[in-house]
C-alpha cells in the first residue's frame, strides 16, 4: 500500500528464485536501460499485479503488462526473455489497456511447456520504467512465492540519481577484447571499478547476453568474463567520451600476475598410487618437515533473532571500517616493502568489502532480522555461490577472497583473536586458507601450508610464493582426515605430501634444510666483510631504513651505510610538525645506530599520496606531478630551513649526507646548496655534510652531468624512475607489476647518468627497489652504479651476489641489454648471462 511519502511494497507477481537485474540474462535489462527492477525465474504459469494500479500498456503479442501504480510508478512485468518473437503463441492476456487492476489480480497465463522449448529464458522483470522518478530496493533475494513482499519503492528526493549524474548527456559505446591473464577475476574488476568511478558518467560491461554495472565489482565478476573475450562497454553522461577511453584502456592492458617470475605451471593432481601420499598441486616450490597442524574455520553460534535492527547495523558498519583500517594499514606496509602482489591482492579487497551487492544484501538480511554475523556470513555466501557456479575455475578461486572479507570482518564482530596458535616450524593443513591468513601464519614462521582446495593461480598462491613459503593446494578432503602433530614432508615440487615418511626421508629433508639455512648464514657471516668483484670492483651495498631501530638491524646484517633515511617517519601520524631538536635527536640516532659508517638522509618527501594533516598543500588534479619532494621548498620553505638545521647539527657531520628528492634542475640544487651555506654560517660551522641529488625523473637523469657538477654523489630512485618514465603509477594496482625498472628505457636513463656523473668524478647509487632484485644487480654494475641501498635482510645476499661477478663482462654484457625491446627480454637475457642459485 501507498503511503503519504509515496512508498509502495510490490509483491512477488510469480513464484520462483529472485535475480538482480545484474544477473539477468538480456543486456537492455541488465544495463538498467530499461529501468531499475528485480527478476524472478518463474515457476507457475500465472502473473499477478504486485499492487493496486492502472494498465497503461498491453504488449500486442501477450507477454508483456505496464502498469501506472497508485504512487505513479510505471511498472512493466515482462514474461520471459525474446519472448515477443512467439507472436503471441502460448500467451493469454488476461487484462485490458485502462482497466484498473486489484492486488493479487491475475494479469496473463502462459503455456510453461511450450513457451520455455521456444524463448531464450523464462527469467521475467518486474522494471521501474521512470526511473528518474523512483528508486527501487530489493525486500528479499531469496526465492519467492506469489504475493509475498518483493521491492520496496521509494520515491526520489528531487528525482535525482544518487552515484553518476543523471542519465542525460551522450551515450558512447566500444567494443574491447580482454587482456588480464584469467579473465575479469577480482583484481582487474576492482581497477575497472576504480577507473569508472573517476567519471560523472554512467557504465556498463556487455557480455554473452548479460550486463552489469561498473561500480560492482561483484557484478562484473558475474559475468564470468574470460580470457580475450570480447565485451562490450556502454558510457552514458557528460563525460562519457573520455569515460570509455579509459575503461577501454584498462580492459585492454593486462595485469601481470606476477612481473618478476612466473608461476610454477600447475600440475593436475594425480592419483593416490602410493600409500601414505597425498597428492595435489604446487602453488608454491619448496621442501620442508614438520609437525601437520590443522585449522578450522569459524563457527557461527546459533542465531537467537530479535534483534534491534539499527543497532546490528552500527555493529556490523564498525566492523566494516575496523577491518578497512586493517586492510589499509596493509596495504601501506606492501608499499613500503615494495610488495607489488600483496598490495594488489589487498586492494582488491578494499574494493570488495566496499561493493554495493555484499553491503546491500547484508542491510537486507539484517532488515528481515538476521544477527550482524550472520547477516555478513550470508552475503559471503550467496556471491561465493554464485562465482562457484559460473563454471570458471579461476573464479570459484576469486571466492576465497570473499570467504578472507567473511572471516576478517566475523573476527571484529565475534571478538575473536585474530593470531593462530601455531608453532613456528609446523606445516599447517586447512580447508582453504586466506590471504589475510597466509600473511598471519608465515609471520608466525611455519615450515609450509597445504589446502584441501584452492589453486596455484589464487591469491594465498601468489602470496606463498612472495614469501618463499611452500604451499601445496588441491589435495583433497583426506588431508582433514590426517591425524595432528605427525611429522610429515612436504615437496611442494612434487606435488606430494608424505604422511608416513621413513626416519631416513626425513633425514634426507632435513639436510636439504641445513644446506639451504647453512648458506644463508655463510651470506649473512661474510656479510660484514667488503662486496668486491672477482676483478676487484668494489660496491658498497648499504640499507634503506626509516627509523633509529631499523638502522641498527642493518648495521647487525653487515650494511656499509644507511643508503636511505626517510625521514617521513617523524612527521607522519602526529598533528604538529616535529621541532629542530626533536628532528636532531633521530637522526643523531641513526648516525650514532651505524658506527662509523656513512648515512644518508633524504629530506621530507611528501605530496602526491603522502599527505600531513598539519601540512594542507592546495587541490592538485594529478598530485604525483605536483608539489612534492623539493618542491615543498615553493610553499613551506621554513619547513624545509628547520631540517636542514636539525641536520647540520648531527655528528660527526662527515658521515652525514643529505639527499634531495624530486629534483629536476641544476638551479633546484643550487638553491638548497646556497640555503645550507647560509645555515651553517649562521650555526659558526666550518664544514658541510655532502649534499646529493635523488635522480627520479627523467628530467634528472638527463641532466646527471650538469647536476653532478655541483653535487657530491647521485641516488637512482628507481620507483619513482620507473613511473616516471613509463607513464604508469605505481600505486595502481592493474599496472603496478608493469612498472619494471629493467626496462631497457630505464637502463638508458640509468647508463646516462653513470656516465654523467662520472665526467666529474661522482659516484652513483641505486636506492630503489631495483637495488634488492639479485637478478638486476650485474646489470647495475655494469652500468657503472658502485652503491646498492637495498631491504636490510638481503643485505648478505646482495653482497654474496656481488662477489660472484666479473665487472668489466657486467659492463660488456649490461650495453648489449639497452638495444632489446622489453623488460621481459632484459629480464630472460639477465636469466642467460646470469642465473639466480
Amino acid at each position: 500500500m501507498p503511503n503519504n511519502n509515496k512508498e509502495l511494497i510490490l509483491s512477488a507477481p510469480l513464484s520462483g528464485p529472485v535475480l538482480t537485474l545484474a544477473n539477468v540474462p538480456d543486456a537492455v535489462f541488465a544495463s538498467g536501460a530499461m529501468g531499475d527492477g528485480i527478476a524472478i525465474d518463474p515457476l507457475n504459469d500465472t502473473l499477478y499485479a504486485p499492487c493496486d494500479a492502472e494498465v497503461i500498456h498491453v504488449a500486442r503479442t501477450g507477454h508483456a503488462v505496464t502498469l501506472r501504480a497508485d504512487n505513479g510508478a510505471e511498472l512493466l512485468l515482462h514474461l520471459g526473455l525474446d519472448t515477443v518473437e512467439l507472436q503471441g503463441d502460448g500467451f493469454s492476456m488476461l487484462v485490458k489497456e485502462g482497466a484498473r487492476v486489484s492486488h493479487g489480480q491475475p494479469l496473463l497465463r502462459y503455456d510453461v511447456d511450450k513457451v520455455a522449448l521456444r524463448c531464450k529464458s523464462l527469467v521475467s522483470l518486474l522494471v521501474i520504467t521512470n526511473g528518474e522518478r523512483f528508486q527501487a530496493r530489493p525486500i528479499t533475494l531469496e526465492g519467492v512465492k506469489v504475493g509475498e513482499p518483493l521491492l520496496h519503492i521509494l520515491a526520489k528526493a528531487g528525482g535525482q540519481a544518487e552515484h553518476h549524474e543523471q542519465d542525460g548527456g551522450i551515450e558512447v559505446f566500444g567494443q574491447v577484447r580482454i587482456a588480464h591473464r584469467g579473465g575479469l577475476h577480482a583484481r582487474p574488476a576492482a581497477l575497472v571499478r576504480q577507473t569508472a568511478q573517476g567519471f560523472k558518467s554512467r557504465s556498463q560491461l556487455h557480455f554473452d547476453g548479460k550486463s552489469a554495472s561498473c561500480d560492482s565489482v561483484m557484478g562484473m565478476m558475474g559475468l564470468a568474463i574470460t580470457e580475450q573475450a570480447q565485451v562490450h562497454v556502454s558510457c552514458r553522461g557528460s563525460d562519457a567520451e573520455a569515460a570509455l577511453q579509459a575503461l577501454l584502456a584498462t580492459l585492454s592492458t593486462a595485469l601481470v600476475e606476477e612481473a618478476h617470475a612466473s608461476a610454477p605451471p600447475p600440475e593436475p593432481p594425480r592419483a593416490n598410487a602410493e600409500a601414505g601420499v597425498l597428492h595435489g598441486v604446487c602453488a608454491a616450490p619448496g621442501l620442508v618437515t614438520g609437525p601437520l597442524v590443522r585449522l578450522s574455520g569459524i563457527q557461527l553460534p546459533e542465531d537467537i533473532g530479535g534483534h534491534a535492527i539499527e543497532e546490528q547495523r552500527q555493529h556490523l558498519n564498525e566492523a566494516l571500517a575496523q577491518v578497512r583500517s586493517e586492510i589499509h594499514l596493509t596495504l601501506e606496509h606492501a608499499r613500503a616493502r615494495q610488495h607489488r602482489d600483496e598490495e594488489a591482492i589487498f586492494s582488491a579487497h578494499l574494493a570488495l568489502l566496499e561493493d554495493p551487492l555484499l553491503l546491500d544484501a547484508a542491510d537486507l538480511f539484517i532488515e528481515q532480522g538476521s544477527a550482524a554475523p550472520h547477516a555478513w556470513s550470508r552475503s559471503i555466501d550467496a556471491q561465493c555461490q554464485v562465482l562457484q557456479q559460473l563454471g570458471s575455475t579461476l573464479l570459484a578461486e576469486r571466492a576465497n577472497d570473499l570467504r578472507d572479507l567473511r572471516q576478517r570482518v566475523l573476527r571484529v564482530l565475534l571478538g575473536e583473536a585474530w593470531q593462530f596458535d601455531v608453532a613456528a616450524g609446523a606445516i599447517v593443513a586447512a580447508q582453504e586458507l586466506t590471504p589475510s591468513d597466509l600473511l598471519q601464519l608465515s609471520a608466525q614462521g611455519v615450515a609450509g601450508v597445504c589446502m584441501v582446495e584452492g589453486g596455484a593461480t589464487s591469491h594465498v598462491a601468489i602470496l606463498a610464493r612472495g614469501k618463499g613459503l611452500p604451499c601445496l593446494v588441491a589435495l583433497g578432503e583426506a588431508l582433514l582426515a590426517q591425524a595432528p602433530g605427525q611429522s610429515v614432508v612436504l615437496d611442494a615440487d612434487g606435488g606430494r605430501l608424505e604422511l608416513t615418511p621413513t626416519a631416513e626421508r626425513l633425514a634426507q629433508v632435513r639436510q636439504a634444510q641445513t644446506r639451504r639455512t647453512a648458506l644463508r648464514a655463510q651470506q649473512q657471516t661474510l656479510a660484514h666483510t667488503p662486496a668486491r668483484t672477482v676483478d676487484g670492483v668494489e660496491v658498497e651495498v648499504a640499507a634503506n631504513v626509516a627509523s633509529s631501530a631499523e638502522a641498527g638491524a642493518s648495521f647487525a646484517n653487515g650494511a656499509d651505510g644507511v643508503g636511505l633515511l626517510r625521514t617521513e617517519f617523524l612527521f607522519v601520524d602526529r598533528h604538529t610538525a616535529p621541532d629542530e631538536e626533536e628532528q636532531r635527536q633521530a637522526y643523531q640516532a641513526v648516525l650514532d645506530a651505524m658506527g662509523n659508517r656513512p648515512v644518508i638522509i633524504r629530506t621530507i618527501d611528501v605530496g602526491g599520496d603522502k599527505q600531513l594533516d598539519y601540512l594542507p598543500l592546495p587541490s592538485e588534479a594529478n598530485p604525483v606531478l605536483g608539489l612534492r619532494g623539493i618542491r615543498l621548498a615553493q610553499v613551506r620553505p621554513d619547513l624545509l630551513d628547520q631540517q636542514l638545521r636539525a641536520l647540520l647539527q648531527t655528528r660527526p657531520l662527515d658521515r652525514c649526507r643529505i639527499l634531495l628528492p624530486m629534483v629536476t634542475e641544476v638551479d633546484e640544487l643550487m638553491h638548497i646548496r646556497q640555503r645550507l651555506d647560509a645555515l651553517g654560517t649562521e650555526l659558526g660551522l666550518s664544514e658541510r655534510p655532502q649534499l646529493g641529488v635523488m635522480i627520479e625523473v627523467p628530467a634528472a637523469a638527463l641532466l646527471a652531468e650538469q647536476l653532478a657538477e655541483h653535487a657530491d654523489f647521485l641516488s637512482i630512485g628507481t620507483n619513482d624512475l620507473s613511473q616516471y618514465t613509463l607513464a604508469m603509477d605505481r600505486d595502481h594496482a592493474g599496472l603496478a607489476a608493469r612498472v619494471d625498472a629493467l626496462h631497457p628505457a630505464l637502463l638508458r636513463l640509468i647508463a646516462q647518468t653513470c656516465a654523467g656523473a662520472a665526467r666529474h668524478g661522482r659516484w652513483v647509487g641505486v636506492c630503489g627497489a631495483l637495488a634488492s632484485d639479485p637478478l638486476a644487480t650485474p646489470v647495475l654494475i655494469g652500468l657503472g652504479v658502485r652503491e646498492l641501498s637495498v631491504s636490510p635482510p638481503q643485505i648478505g645476499e646482495i653482497k654474496d651476489r656481488v662477489r660472484h661477478l666479473d665487472a668489466a663482462q657486467c659492463a660488456r654484457l649490461s650495453s648489449e641489454l639497452l638495444n632489446l625491446g622489453s623488460a621481459l627480454a632484459v629480464r630472460r637475457a639477465c636469466h642467460r648471462h646470469w642465473p639466480l642459485g
